[in-house]
């Protein structure tokens, strides 16, 4: 089948449109949580918002908006988060569990900095640690609420607990395939697989399953892509050249 169409509804002002609308209709239907939850963050962390500066479309760094699940002060160390990491506290972790954390980038959706479907925006040490000819194709779009990876590692987090050096382990193995399976996702997308993501993305956690046999039809070949094993080799980039550091 003949793919014409690129992203949800296309690109330009019917995009626009669409992010508009759903970001919006969201933000209306989950207000009362998202303003109880708001007035927990500023009681608990003084700020209403957890701030931080990622890299938006055309490498440009935006503000993204969270809302805080770990200490306010918590020390310096590894930069990824694991399963059960101490930095995260109860109240975060519940928030953590079913992504509501997450909701605030509804915001970053309505001031056009993110759409729904897309690549996930990357720290700046993030995407200083893959080639920058590659980080500039992926981020020709939007970077997304959810996308392509967001579903593959929605357990993400697991995989790091259970590895010996989780930073080492995020960035050598689980960032690089990150990349290049969102630069797999971005030759074959449409409206419809960017629609499907939006389904798959809450039914992930609970269903990996599911999530996986859908994901096989976007993107053939994704688990040699979302495989992380001890010293497994960084995969090949779907372009051109290797996702190395």
């Amino acid at each position: 089948m003949r793919r014409t169409t690129v992203g949800l509804f296309g690109d330009g002002m019917p995009r626009r449109l669409v992010d508009l609308g759903l970001a919006g209709a969201l933000l209306l239907m989950t207000s009362p949580l998202f303003l109880l939850l708001l007035g927990v963050n500023r009681l608990w962390s003084g700020r209403p918002f957890f701030r931080q500066v990622r890299i938006g479309r055309d490498l440009r760094p935006f503000v993204l908006l969270k809302f805080q699940t770990m200490t306010p002060t918590s020390p310096g160390g590894t930069t990824v988060t694991v399963a059960h990491d101490r930095r995260i506290t109860p109240y975060g972790r519940i928030l953590r569990s079913v992504k509501l954390d997450e909701l605030p980038q509804f915001l970053n959706v309505l001031r056009g900095e993110m759409t729904l479907v897309g690549p996930r925006p990357l720290t700046p040490n993030e995407v200083d640690a893959i080639p920058r000819h590659l980080a500039a194709v992926v981020y020709r779009a939007l970077p997304g609420v959810t996308g392509a990876s967001a579903v593959a590692f929605a357990h993400e987090e697991r995989l790091l607990a259970a590895a010996a050096d989780p930073q080492r382990t995020y960035f050598d193995e689980i960032l690089p395939r990150k990349i290049a399976l969102e630069l797999a996702y971005a030759r074959r997308r449409t409206w419809g697989s960017d629609l499907l993501l939006l389904l798959l993305t809450p039914l992930a956690p609970a269903a990996p399953s599911l999530a996986r046999r859908a994901l096989i039809r976007l993107v053939p070949g994704w688990q040699a892509l979302s495989e992380v094993r001890a010293g497994a080799a960084r995969p090949a980039a779907a372009d051109s050249g290797q996702l190395t550091r």
